[in-house]
């Protein structure tokens, strides 16, 4: 197995929740806007979760909407 299909593997096993918001901060961008599937190396469904997870922990107050 390759380095990067090692990678792909762990990534596609992550469990994603809007209450560890340091986790998600690794799936976004400097300007706060959401990694595309392609720089996550996420399966869709796996993407549409994280999506979810860190829209709700914006709501809530745990991570900025915005790059002040």
């Amino acid at each position: 197995m390759t380095k990067l299909f090692k990678q792909q593997i762990a990534l596609n096993f992550y469990f994603f929740n809007y209450k560890n918001s340091n986790s998600l901060k690794k799936f976004i961008s400097r300007d706060r806007k959401i990694l595309s599937k392609f720089r996550t190396t996420l399966a869709p469904k796996n993407q549409r979760k994280l999506s979810k997870s860190i829209k709700t922990a914006r709501i809530i107050g745990l991570l900025k909407f915005l790059n002040n």
